[in-house]
Protein backbone atom coordinates (compact mmCIF):
# COMPACT_ATOMS: atom_id res chain seq x y z
CA UNK A 1 0.00 0.00 0.00
CA UNK A 2 1.28 3.47 -0.81
CA UNK A 3 1.83 5.94 2.03
CA UNK A 4 -1.49 7.29 3.24
CA UNK A 5 0.26 10.16 4.99
CA UNK A 6 1.73 11.60 1.81
CA UNK A 7 -1.29 10.62 -0.25
CA UNK A 8 -3.41 12.81 2.01
CA UNK A 9 -1.14 15.80 1.30
CA UNK A 10 -2.17 15.76 -2.37
CA UNK A 11 -5.50 17.28 -1.41
CA UNK A 12 -3.80 20.23 0.31
CA UNK A 13 -1.19 21.51 -2.15
CA UNK A 14 0.73 24.75 -1.67
CA UNK A 15 -1.62 27.69 -2.22
CA UNK A 16 1.27 29.70 -3.65
CA UNK A 17 2.18 27.03 -6.20
CA UNK A 18 -1.49 26.52 -7.15
CA UNK A 19 -1.89 30.23 -7.87
CA UNK A 20 1.35 30.25 -9.87
CA UNK A 21 0.02 27.41 -12.03
CA UNK A 22 -3.26 29.29 -12.48
CA UNK A 23 -1.36 32.41 -13.58
CA UNK A 24 0.64 30.40 -16.11
CA UNK A 25 -2.51 28.85 -17.59
CA UNK A 26 -4.26 32.22 -17.68
CA UNK A 27 -1.23 33.60 -19.47
CA UNK A 28 -1.72 31.09 -22.27
CA UNK A 29 -5.16 32.61 -22.83
CA UNK A 30 -4.42 36.35 -22.70
CA UNK A 31 -0.64 36.53 -22.80
CA UNK A 32 1.40 36.23 -19.62
CA UNK A 33 2.41 39.87 -19.91
CA UNK A 34 -1.24 40.71 -19.16
CA UNK A 35 -1.39 38.59 -16.00
CA UNK A 36 -0.17 40.52 -12.96
CA UNK A 37 1.27 37.53 -11.19
CA UNK A 38 2.34 38.36 -7.64
CA UNK A 39 2.21 34.74 -6.47
CA UNK A 40 5.65 33.14 -6.49
CA UNK A 41 8.84 34.46 -4.93
CA UNK A 42 11.00 33.69 -7.96
CA UNK A 43 13.87 36.20 -8.34
CA UNK A 44 13.53 38.35 -11.45
CA UNK A 45 16.97 39.96 -11.76
CA UNK A 46 19.91 38.44 -13.68
CA UNK A 47 22.71 36.54 -11.98
CA UNK A 48 25.97 38.48 -11.62
CA UNK A 49 28.16 38.25 -14.72
CA UNK A 50 30.98 37.07 -12.47
CA UNK A 51 29.00 33.95 -11.58
CA UNK A 52 28.33 33.11 -15.22
CA UNK A 53 31.99 33.69 -16.02
CA UNK A 54 33.06 31.48 -13.11
CA UNK A 55 30.90 28.61 -14.34
CA UNK A 56 32.22 28.95 -17.89
CA UNK A 57 35.80 29.04 -16.61
CA UNK A 58 35.24 25.93 -14.51
CA UNK A 59 33.56 24.05 -17.36
CA UNK A 60 36.20 24.92 -19.93
CA UNK A 61 39.43 24.73 -17.93
CA UNK A 62 38.97 22.21 -15.12
CA UNK A 63 39.01 18.44 -15.22
CA UNK A 64 35.45 17.10 -15.55
CA UNK A 65 35.94 14.66 -12.68
CA UNK A 66 36.82 17.64 -10.46
CA UNK A 67 33.80 19.78 -11.28
CA UNK A 68 31.24 17.00 -11.63
CA UNK A 69 32.45 14.49 -9.05
CA UNK A 70 31.03 13.86 -5.60
CA UNK A 71 31.92 16.44 -3.00
CA UNK A 72 32.58 15.31 0.60
CA UNK A 73 29.52 14.83 2.78
CA UNK A 74 29.64 18.29 4.43
CA UNK A 75 30.12 19.96 1.03
CA UNK A 76 33.06 21.13 -1.03
CA UNK A 77 35.90 22.31 1.27
CA UNK A 78 36.55 25.39 -0.87
CA UNK A 79 32.89 26.46 -0.67
CA UNK A 80 32.81 25.88 3.08
CA UNK A 81 36.06 27.74 3.70
CA UNK A 82 35.02 30.74 1.58
CA UNK A 83 31.61 30.84 3.26
CA UNK A 84 33.19 30.94 6.71
CA UNK A 85 35.64 33.68 5.67
CA UNK A 86 32.85 35.78 4.19
CA UNK A 87 30.64 35.53 7.29
CA UNK A 88 33.57 36.38 9.56
CA UNK A 89 34.50 39.42 7.49
CA UNK A 90 30.94 40.75 7.24
CA UNK A 91 29.63 40.03 10.71
CA UNK A 92 32.66 39.74 12.99
CA UNK A 93 32.10 36.05 13.65
CA UNK A 94 34.64 33.27 14.21
CA UNK A 95 33.37 30.51 11.92
CA UNK A 96 35.72 27.85 10.62
CA UNK A 97 35.12 25.51 7.73
CA UNK A 98 34.00 22.84 10.22
CA UNK A 99 31.03 25.02 11.23
CA UNK A 100 29.61 25.11 7.67
CA UNK A 101 27.43 22.41 6.09
CA UNK A 102 26.40 22.90 2.45
CA UNK A 103 22.75 22.15 1.61
CA UNK A 104 20.14 22.21 -1.11
CA UNK A 105 18.94 25.73 -0.37
CA UNK A 106 17.51 27.08 2.87
CA UNK A 107 14.86 24.35 2.90
CA UNK A 108 17.58 21.71 3.07
CA UNK A 109 19.36 23.73 5.73
CA UNK A 110 16.24 23.89 7.93
CA UNK A 111 15.60 20.17 7.40
CA UNK A 112 19.04 19.37 8.78
CA UNK A 113 19.06 21.97 11.55
CA UNK A 114 15.74 20.83 13.00
CA UNK A 115 16.79 17.19 13.03
CA UNK A 116 20.03 18.12 14.78
CA UNK A 117 18.36 19.74 17.78
CA UNK A 118 14.98 18.01 18.21
CA UNK A 119 13.56 14.55 18.77
CA UNK A 120 10.06 13.29 17.89
CA UNK A 121 7.46 14.96 20.09
CA UNK A 122 9.56 18.05 20.82
CA UNK A 123 8.05 21.44 20.07
CA UNK A 124 9.38 24.07 17.69
CA UNK A 125 7.93 27.59 17.96
CA UNK A 126 7.72 29.99 15.04
CA UNK A 127 6.05 33.38 14.61
CA UNK A 128 3.15 34.36 12.40
CA UNK A 129 3.14 35.41 9.68
CA UNK A 130 5.36 32.53 8.59
CA UNK A 131 6.28 30.62 5.43
CA UNK A 132 3.65 27.84 5.20
CA UNK A 133 6.13 25.17 4.13
CA UNK A 134 7.47 25.26 7.69
CA UNK A 135 4.61 22.89 8.48
CA UNK A 136 5.99 19.93 6.48
CA UNK A 137 9.60 20.98 7.12
CA UNK A 138 9.08 20.60 10.88
CA UNK A 139 6.22 18.17 11.33
CA UNK A 140 7.71 15.54 9.01
CA UNK A 141 10.72 15.29 11.32
CA UNK A 142 8.50 14.10 14.18
CA UNK A 143 8.78 17.42 16.00
CA UNK A 144 5.67 19.58 16.33
CA UNK A 145 5.43 23.10 14.95
CA UNK A 146 3.53 25.61 17.11
CA UNK A 147 2.78 29.09 15.78
CA UNK A 148 2.90 32.20 17.95
CA UNK A 149 0.15 34.67 16.90
CA UNK A 150 1.22 37.78 15.04
CA UNK A 151 1.63 41.32 16.27
CA UNK A 152 -0.14 42.86 13.26
CA UNK A 153 0.75 46.41 14.28
CA UNK A 154 4.41 45.92 13.40
CA UNK A 155 4.96 42.23 12.51
CA UNK A 156 7.83 42.18 14.99
CA UNK A 157 7.63 39.34 17.56
CA UNK A 158 4.58 39.10 19.80
CA UNK A 159 6.56 38.52 22.99
CA UNK A 160 3.56 38.26 25.31
CA UNK A 161 2.13 35.33 23.35
CA UNK A 162 5.60 33.85 22.86
CA UNK A 163 6.24 33.67 26.60
CA UNK A 164 2.81 32.13 27.14
CA UNK A 165 3.67 29.34 24.70
CA UNK A 166 7.18 28.62 25.97
CA UNK A 167 7.42 25.40 27.97
CA UNK A 168 10.01 22.68 28.67
CA UNK A 169 9.03 20.76 25.50
CA UNK A 170 10.29 23.62 23.31
CA UNK A 171 13.69 22.63 21.98
CA UNK A 172 13.96 25.12 19.13
CA UNK A 173 12.61 28.44 17.91
CA UNK A 174 12.46 29.09 14.16
CA UNK A 175 12.61 32.68 12.94
CA UNK A 176 12.66 34.19 9.45
CA UNK A 177 14.18 37.65 9.09
CA UNK A 178 13.86 39.41 6.71
CA UNK A 179 10.42 37.85 6.76
CA UNK A 180 8.37 36.07 4.15
CA UNK A 181 5.51 37.13 3.81
CA UNK A 182 5.56 40.47 5.67
CA UNK A 183 8.85 41.87 4.39
CA UNK A 184 9.60 43.01 7.93
CA UNK A 185 13.15 42.83 9.32
CA UNK A 186 13.47 41.98 13.00
CA UNK A 187 15.18 44.90 14.72
CA UNK A 188 18.21 44.72 17.00
CA UNK A 189 15.87 45.36 19.94
CA UNK A 190 13.66 42.44 18.88
CA UNK A 191 16.60 40.04 18.56
CA UNK A 192 18.12 41.19 21.87
CA UNK A 193 14.80 40.64 23.64
CA UNK A 194 14.38 37.22 22.05
CA UNK A 195 17.92 36.20 23.05
CA UNK A 196 17.36 37.39 26.63
CA UNK A 197 14.17 35.35 27.00
CA UNK A 198 15.77 32.23 25.53
CA UNK A 199 18.84 32.51 27.75
CA UNK A 200 16.57 32.80 30.79
CA UNK A 201 14.44 29.83 29.75
CA UNK A 202 17.48 27.64 29.04
CA UNK A 203 18.51 28.10 32.67
CA UNK A 204 14.97 27.50 33.92
CA UNK A 205 14.39 24.34 31.86
CA UNK A 206 17.90 22.95 32.22
CA UNK A 207 18.41 22.34 28.51
CA UNK A 208 19.45 24.28 25.41
CA UNK A 209 16.88 25.99 23.21
CA UNK A 210 18.33 26.39 19.74
CA UNK A 211 17.46 29.34 17.56
CA UNK A 212 17.13 28.34 13.90
CA UNK A 213 17.43 31.49 11.82
CA UNK A 214 16.05 31.19 8.29
CA UNK A 215 17.90 33.88 6.30
CA UNK A 216 17.48 33.55 2.51
CA UNK A 217 16.58 37.25 2.18
CA UNK A 218 19.53 38.48 4.26
CA UNK A 219 20.97 40.58 1.42
CA UNK A 220 17.68 42.20 0.38
CA UNK A 221 17.62 45.00 2.95
CA UNK A 222 16.25 48.44 2.14
CA UNK A 223 18.01 51.73 2.78
CA UNK A 224 18.36 52.66 6.43
CA UNK A 225 16.81 49.50 7.86
CA UNK A 226 18.26 47.98 11.05
CA UNK A 227 19.17 44.40 10.09
CA UNK A 228 21.19 42.58 12.78
CA UNK A 229 22.99 39.28 12.16
CA UNK A 230 21.13 36.96 14.52
CA UNK A 231 24.06 34.75 15.53
CA UNK A 232 25.85 37.76 17.01
CA UNK A 233 23.20 37.94 19.73
CA UNK A 234 22.55 34.31 20.75
CA UNK A 235 25.13 31.55 21.06
CA UNK A 236 22.89 28.57 20.29
CA UNK A 237 22.03 29.76 16.79
CA UNK A 238 22.02 27.78 13.57
CA UNK A 239 21.90 30.11 10.56
CA UNK A 240 20.14 28.67 7.51
CA UNK A 241 20.96 30.44 4.28
CA UNK A 242 20.26 30.19 0.57
CA UNK A 243 21.98 31.83 -2.38
CA UNK A 244 18.69 31.67 -4.29
CA UNK A 245 17.72 35.29 -3.70
CA UNK A 246 21.09 37.04 -3.38
CA UNK A 247 22.48 35.56 -6.60
CA UNK A 248 19.15 34.85 -8.35
CA UNK A 249 19.83 31.10 -8.60
CA UNK A 250 16.84 29.40 -6.94
CA UNK A 251 16.94 26.49 -9.36
CA UNK A 252 20.52 25.67 -8.46
CA UNK A 253 19.50 24.79 -4.87
CA UNK A 254 22.50 25.95 -2.90
CA UNK A 255 22.59 27.02 0.75
CA UNK A 256 24.20 26.12 4.05
CA UNK A 257 23.86 25.68 7.78
CA UNK A 258 26.30 27.87 9.72
CA UNK A 259 26.73 26.65 13.30
CA UNK A 260 27.56 29.42 15.75
CA UNK A 261 31.03 28.46 17.08
CA UNK A 262 29.79 29.28 20.62
CA UNK A 263 26.80 26.92 20.38
CA UNK A 264 26.55 23.85 22.60
CA UNK A 265 28.24 20.93 20.80
CA UNK A 266 29.17 23.21 17.89
CA UNK A 267 32.01 20.85 16.98
CA UNK A 268 29.58 17.95 16.47
CA UNK A 269 26.65 19.49 14.58
CA UNK A 270 28.11 19.45 11.06
CA UNK A 271 29.09 15.80 11.54
CA UNK A 272 25.54 15.14 12.69
CA UNK A 273 24.23 16.85 9.54
CA UNK A 274 26.27 14.38 7.49
CA UNK A 275 24.54 11.50 9.25
CA UNK A 276 21.13 13.10 8.79
CA UNK A 277 21.91 13.23 5.06
CA UNK A 278 22.32 9.45 5.08
CA UNK A 279 18.77 9.09 6.35
CA UNK A 280 17.18 11.66 4.05
CA UNK A 281 19.07 11.04 0.80
CA UNK A 282 20.37 14.60 0.72
CA UNK A 283 23.94 13.80 -0.37
CA UNK A 284 25.22 17.33 -1.07
CA UNK A 285 24.32 20.04 -3.60
CA UNK A 286 25.85 19.93 -7.09
CA UNK A 287 29.63 20.31 -7.12
CA UNK A 288 29.69 22.81 -10.00
CA UNK A 289 27.48 25.39 -8.32
CA UNK A 290 29.38 25.06 -5.03
CA UNK A 291 32.67 25.78 -6.81
CA UNK A 292 31.24 28.66 -8.85
CA UNK A 293 29.65 30.40 -5.87
CA UNK A 294 32.89 30.02 -3.90
CA UNK A 295 34.56 32.16 -6.56
CA UNK A 296 31.89 34.87 -6.17
CA UNK A 297 31.56 35.04 -2.40
CA UNK A 298 30.19 38.37 -1.25
CA UNK A 299 28.74 39.33 -4.63
CA UNK A 300 25.03 39.72 -5.26
CA UNK A 301 22.77 40.39 -8.20
CA UNK A 302 21.59 43.99 -8.61
CA UNK A 303 18.89 43.83 -5.94
CA UNK A 304 17.89 47.50 -6.11
CA UNK A 305 14.84 46.76 -8.27
CA UNK A 306 13.10 45.19 -5.31
CA UNK A 307 13.18 48.36 -3.22
CA UNK A 308 12.03 50.34 -6.24
CA UNK A 309 9.08 47.99 -6.78
CA UNK A 310 8.21 48.05 -3.08
CA UNK A 311 8.05 51.83 -3.02
CA UNK A 312 5.77 51.92 -6.06
CA UNK A 313 3.36 49.41 -4.56
CA UNK A 314 3.47 50.82 -1.04
CA UNK A 315 2.58 54.29 -2.32
CA UNK A 316 -0.30 52.99 -4.45
CA UNK A 317 -1.70 50.60 -1.86
CA UNK A 318 -1.75 53.21 0.88
CA UNK A 319 -3.32 55.78 -1.45
CA UNK A 320 -6.10 53.26 -2.18
CA UNK A 321 -6.80 52.86 1.53
CA UNK A 322 -4.97 49.63 2.29
CA UNK A 323 -3.36 49.24 5.72
CA UNK A 324 0.26 48.22 5.13
CA UNK A 325 3.28 47.81 7.42
CA UNK A 326 6.10 49.05 5.19
CA UNK A 327 8.59 46.28 4.34
CA UNK A 328 12.22 46.63 5.36
CA UNK A 329 13.50 44.02 2.93
CA UNK A 330 12.70 40.91 0.81
CA UNK A 331 10.46 41.21 -2.25
CA UNK A 332 7.14 40.78 -0.44
CA UNK A 333 4.50 43.16 0.84
CA UNK A 334 1.66 42.06 3.11
CA UNK A 335 -1.32 44.46 3.11
CA UNK A 336 -4.56 44.03 5.02
CA UNK A 337 -7.34 42.92 2.67
CA UNK A 338 -10.42 45.07 2.15
CA UNK A 339 -12.62 42.38 3.68
CA UNK A 340 -12.12 39.84 6.45
CA UNK A 341 -12.16 36.87 4.06
CA UNK A 342 -8.75 36.95 2.39
CA UNK A 343 -9.58 33.99 0.14
CA UNK A 344 -12.70 35.72 -1.20
CA UNK A 345 -10.66 38.90 -1.65
CA UNK A 346 -8.03 37.07 -3.70
CA UNK A 347 -10.68 35.32 -5.80
CA UNK A 348 -12.19 38.68 -6.71
CA UNK A 349 -8.73 39.95 -7.65
CA UNK A 350 -8.34 37.09 -10.13
CA UNK A 351 -11.22 38.53 -12.16
CA UNK A 352 -8.92 41.50 -12.82
CA UNK A 353 -5.94 39.23 -13.57
CA UNK A 354 -4.30 40.17 -10.29
CA UNK A 355 -2.80 37.11 -8.65
CA UNK A 356 -2.60 37.77 -4.91
CA UNK A 357 -1.91 35.14 -2.24
CA UNK A 358 -4.41 35.06 0.65
CA UNK A 359 -2.88 35.13 4.11
CA UNK A 360 -4.61 32.14 5.71
CA UNK A 361 -1.75 29.72 5.08
CA UNK A 362 0.71 32.25 6.56
CA UNK A 363 -1.01 32.02 9.94
CA UNK A 364 -2.83 35.38 9.76
CA UNK A 365 -6.41 36.02 8.62
CA UNK A 366 -7.48 38.97 6.51
CA UNK A 367 -4.24 39.86 4.69
CA UNK A 368 -2.65 39.03 1.34
CA UNK A 369 0.89 38.71 0.01
CA UNK A 370 2.31 40.24 -3.14
CA UNK A 371 5.66 38.92 -4.39
CA UNK A 372 6.91 41.90 -6.40
CA UNK A 373 9.94 40.18 -7.90
CA UNK A 374 8.77 41.11 -11.39
CA UNK A 375 9.83 43.78 -13.88
CA UNK A 376 9.17 47.33 -12.70
CA UNK A 377 7.38 48.03 -15.97
CA UNK A 378 4.88 45.29 -15.14
CA UNK A 379 4.45 46.56 -11.58
CA UNK A 380 3.57 49.98 -12.99
CA UNK A 381 1.10 48.49 -15.49
CA UNK A 382 -0.54 46.50 -12.70
CA UNK A 383 -1.54 49.67 -10.84
CA UNK A 384 -4.47 50.39 -13.15
CA UNK A 385 -5.76 46.85 -12.65
CA UNK A 386 -5.38 47.32 -8.89
CA UNK A 387 -7.32 50.61 -8.99
CA UNK A 388 -10.08 49.05 -11.10
CA UNK A 389 -10.29 46.05 -8.78
CA UNK A 390 -10.72 48.25 -5.70
CA UNK A 391 -13.22 50.57 -7.40
CA UNK A 392 -15.43 47.82 -8.84
CA UNK A 393 -15.31 45.33 -5.98
CA UNK A 394 -15.14 47.59 -2.91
Amino acid sequence: MISQEFLSMISTPSVIRALSVYATERGKEIGYENVFDYSLGNPSVPVPKELTDAMIELLTTKDSAYIHGYSPNPGNPIAREETAKSLNKRFGMDYKMDHIFMTSGAAGAIAHAVRCVTSPGDEVLTFAPYFPEYNPYINKTGAVLKVVPADTTSFQINFDKFQEMLNPKVQAVLINTPNNPSGIVYSTKTIETLASILNEKQKEYGHEIFLISDEPYREIIFDGVDAPYVSKFYDNTLSCYSYSKSLSIPGERLGYVAVNPKAKDADKIVAMCCQISRGTGHNCPASLIQLAVAKCMGLTSDLSVYERNMNILYKELTSLGFEVVKPGGTFYIFPKALEDDAIAFSEKAKKHDLILVPSNSFGVDGYFRMAYCIDTEKVERSLEALRKFVKEEY
